[in-house]
């Protein structure tokens, strides 16, 4: 059996239908209701942060996804391990960041780094995703889009390799399944970099109407995102898009190493979400 934590977000729940659908026998966490689930799939509805439910949450489970929300700073770790560890699970997938790597004085992701250590020390079979920035953060554009069909954005041509969510979901499923993965740290990025006006040019497209692109200063870029994410969050976002470091500018090779094909294109990311900007 393989648990799938944060089940309902953007890699957990492409992450869900695709074991689902190789014949794996799931359980989807999340802490709200999951909606519509794969047929025999499981939920269980729990919160990582409660320390006294944990072991509830991998009980029978061989495999454990482990997605944490946020950057898990509100979280325990190594407790979220031994819980696992405790259950007899023998395989842990982490989903941590590539910021974990590059930027290893980043305090936001000092959280992420405490779970890939409790990870690697834990003694199971671990395998650590790092991916680089989601092609799904175009999300935040939704409102900007369906008002004035114009997206205000910032660093317009600063280009990162943003990597599909869906990808990132076929390579979980990968190193849950089937061998070759254990003790592997894996970056995952898209097929190439593309800016913020490349990326709007791209949703237009896919949309067949125009959307203009507006470049916004990075001061009133944090203003706006400070209202719905942590500040410390915020600043590491705005650092990692308007000044890169070379590692997070390169395309890594690992999607296609796991998955035997390219990764996918942001442009394809636009055309399967279209609907959700119109």
């Amino acid at each position: 059996m393989i648990v799938v934590t944060g089940a309902t977000g953007n890699v957990g729940r492409p992450l869900v239908e695709a074991l689902a659908a190789a014949g794996e026998e799931v359980v989807a966490v999340s802490r709200r209701e999951a909606g519509e689930l794969p047929a025999g799939v499981t939920h269980r509805r729990g919160d990582l942060a409660d320390t006294d439910g944990l072991k509830g949450l991998f009980e029978g489970a061989e495999s454990v996804y482990l997605l944490v929300p946020g950057l898990g700073d509100e979280l325990r770790p190594r407790e979220i391990v031994a819980a696992a560890v405790a259950r007899g699970v023998r395989r842990i997938v982490l989903q941590s960041s590539q910021l974990a790597g590059t930027r290893p004085e980043s305090v936001s992701h000092g959280p992420l780094r405490a779970f890939e250590a409790a990870v690697r020390e834990s003694g199971l079979e671990w395998t650590v995703l790092r991916p680089g920035g989601f092609a799904s953060n175009a999300f935040f554009w939704t409102d900007q889009v369906r008002a004035t069909r114009t997206v205000a954005a910032p660093f317009a041509d600063v280009a990162l390799p943003l990597v599909d969510p869906a990808d990132i979901a076929e390579v979980a499923a990968a190193a849950l399944r089937g061998p070759g993965h254990a003790g592997r740290t894996y970056v995952l990025t898209g097929p190439v970099a593309v800016t913020p006006r490349e990326q709007v040019r791209a949703l237009s497209e896919a949309m067949g109407v125009p959307v203009g692109f507006a470049a916004l200063g990075a001061d009133e870029a944090r203003e706006r995102l400070v209202r719905f994410l942590p500040e410390e969050a915020v600043d590491g976002m705005l650092s990692v898009m308007g000044d890169p470091r070379e590692e997070e500018r390169r395309v890594s090779p690992d999607v296609e190493r796991v998955l035997g094909r390219a990764p996918r294109p942001f442009s394809a990311w636009a055309e399967r979400h279209a609907d959700a900007f119109a």
